[in-house]
């Protein structure tokens, strides 16, 4: 299904790119609360980069966006390597190597083509994405 391919990119992506922040920080003094609001930017900022390249990608509007979701959501991985990186490298600093990974691989691509629509459907999303190119 989708998890394949995205799976896949994640991979290449995280060998690609590897660490951005030091995994011995003094992120350990943190609570669970203050860690989850450390990444939460980090997480919206990915999400967002995710759903502003397809709302810009031309091919959702001639495709069922049910069957092109998931071919969306993988199209978009090297453009917003950037933030997807930041916040799997924010998980690994804050919750302990290989956390950053297991959110994203589970949880995080779990929830986000429910996210992606949602984020898709809003009017006001929809009136401020470029098209992929402007």
């Amino acid at each position: 299904m989708i998890l394949a391919p995205i799976a896949a990119a994640a991979l290449v992506i995280s060998i690609a790119t590897g660490p951005a922040f030091d995994p011995n920080g003094s992120s350990t003094n943190l609570t669970a609360r203050q860690k989850n609001a450390a990444v939460q930017p980090l997480v919206r900022s990915a999400t967002e980069c995710i759903a502003r390249t397809i709302l810009g990608d031309p091919r959702l509007q001639t495709h069922e966006r049910v069957e092109s979701l998931g071919d969306l959501i993988v199209a978009s991985m090297p453009i917003c390597v950037t933030p997807v990186r930041a916040m799997i490298d924010a998980y690994d600093q804050y919750f302990g190597n290989g956390t950053g990974e297991a959110f994203f691989m589970g949880p995080y691509l779990d929830a986000l083509p429910t996210i992606v629509n949602k984020w898709i459907d809003s009017p006001s999303n929809r009136a401020d994405a470029p098209a992929i190119g402007e």
